[in-house]
Parts: C-alpha cells; structure tokens; sequence
C-alpha cells in the first residue's frame, strides 16, 4: 500500500473506532421528541436517562441500578455488541499502526506488516458488523416500541426517537466497514 492509502485509512479507523467508543460511553440513545413544551429534553442511554431542563440548563441523570440487574433485552444486548466492537476496533487499529510502512516495527518483514494490515480489516470487519447489528437493532426496537404504542392509540406524552449516540455507534460502525474493505481489498 502506498503511504497516502495507509494514512487515509489509518485515519479513518481511528475516527470510526473514537466515534464507537464515544457511543458506547454516552447516554443519548433515545430522545424525546414529542415535549411540545419544550420544557426538559430527556435522554436515555446504555448506561443511564438525563433530563436537561431548557430553562435553566441544570442537567440531572440517573444512573441505572447495576450492570447485573434486569434491563430490558435491548440495552443488554447493544451494550455487549457495542463493548465487543470497541474491543475488537481498539486491537484492530493497534495491529494496523504497528502494520504501517512508517513504523519501523519489522521493517525488514513487509510480508508481515502485510498480514498485520490484512489481520487488522478482517478484525475491523467483525466489529463492524458487531456495532452495526447493536445500533440497528436498539434503532429498531425504538422504533417498534413507538409503532406499537401508535398501533394501541396510546399516548404517554413522551415519544422516543433515535438520538445522537445511535447515529454516532452506526456511523462508527460503518467508517470501520469502509476500513475494514479497504484493508482487505486494497492490500496488493
């Protein structure tokens, strides 16, 4: 690979893999979008909701009670899809520094900072996916939960949409399958 393709792509995953990671740590997965007051903007998360009140901006969160407690299955399973994709883009975008022709690690083994590049989109790869079936599927399950409640003609007062930290993990995940196939594709 010449040094302009390893840097955009080393670049890329490093972007990909920061926005998976600031998706997973934030706590703005659902928002309110049906407050016509405009009072508070409430927030729900992996890890726990906040309210923000507009008027004064005082922001206050509650965290859930454990990691161990009974959570609904879609926050069980985008936490551990999401923490399995940032574990796997984290060693990916170790590999792939350490597989850079600008490393002088095994400069006299191109064969193998090859296979190192090669390792770490196959790795990407995985993660990818792993991160995109998380965010789609805490999307969709948002989704499905306001359809069916639309379907009741029930109303609460509050209606979720998609917020920020879901569009940040698919977009996190998506850079990282953009790597991932460059990686793999435009090795040799």
């Amino acid at each position: 690979m010449n040094a302009a393709l390893q840097m955009t792509v080393f670049g890329l995953a490093f972007i990909s893999t920061l926005f998976l990671l600031v998706a997973t740590c934030t706590d703005c997965w659902m928002v309110n979008a049906d407050d016509s007051l405009e009072v508070s903007h409430k927030c729900r998360g992996l890890w726990r909701e906040c309210v923000t009140n507009m008027q004064d901006g005082v922001r206050t969160c509650d965290q859930y009670d454990s990691i161990l407690a009974d959570h609904p299955v879609k926050i069980v399973v985008t936490r551990t899809l999401l923490i399995t994709a940032d574990l796997l883009a984290g060693l990916a975008l170790a590999t792939l520094l350490l597989g850079l022709d600008c490393i002088k690690f095994l400069k006299e083994e191109p064969h193998v900072k090859l296979k190192m590049c090669y390792g770490a989109g196959v790795t990407l790869s995985i993660g990818s996916i792993l991160g995109l079936v998380g965010s789609v599927w805490y999307a969709v399950d948002v989704y499905m939960e306001r359809a069916m409640l639309v379907s009741h003609n029930i109303f609460l007062g509050v209606h979720y949409d998609f917020g920020w930290s879901c569009w940040l993990g698919m977009a996190g995940s998506t850079g990282c399958f953009i790597t991932s196939v460059l990686l793999t594709c435009c090795l040799y």
